[in-house]
């Protein structure tokens, strides 16, 4: 099976997991600049990622999340429009999809809200990937994955 685990937000990613191999994929989420200056999903680029081979069953498991307190509104459309991007992406590619809260899959691996510690994880759990969560910006793959490898252990 190939899990696809999203960490939702235009500085989130999508980390395939092939449960049978071990084999790790990690995309930062697509983004382009509009002309405003504005960050943007690259829809294109973003069904690209969610194609996958007939051949295989797939589960997409999205976090959770709403809205946080002082959040401006503008903002907060800006989130929700490309979460239901995403959301589509993987109903065009036909694949099955679950929701996760942050709450739920951080407590399965006794993690808090410290992204370190996501990218810390995921490191010792996976060390052959651990070029992919090198960065501090790379907390969005780390929480993709370990969302991934939540689905793999309590999901399917």
């Amino acid at each position: 099976m190939v899990v696809y685990g999203i960490d939702p937000g235009f500085t989130g990613a999508v980390s395939i997991y092939y449960t049978q191999t071990g084999k790790l994929e990690c995309y930062d989420i697509p983004t382009f600049k509009s002309p405003k200056g504005k960050t943007l999903i690259n829809l294109h680029a973003l069904l690209d990622i969610f194609s996958h081979p007939e051949d295989e069953s797939s589960l997409a498991v999205i976090e959770r999340v709403s809205a946080m307190p002082g959040q401006g509104v503008s903002s907060t459309f800006r989130f929700g429009q490309g979460y239901g991007q995403i959301e589509m992406a993987i109903a065009a590619c036909k694949m099955a999809v679950q929701y996760v809260s942050p709450a739920v899959w951080k407590k399965h691996f006794g993690l808090n809200r410290d992204k370190g510690v996501s990218r810390s994880l995921v490191t010792q759990r996976l060390p052959q990937y651990a070029n992919l969560f090198a960065r501090v910006k790379d907390d969005g793959r780390a929480e993709a994955t370990l969302i991934a490898l939540y689905a793999t252990e309590k999901l399917i």
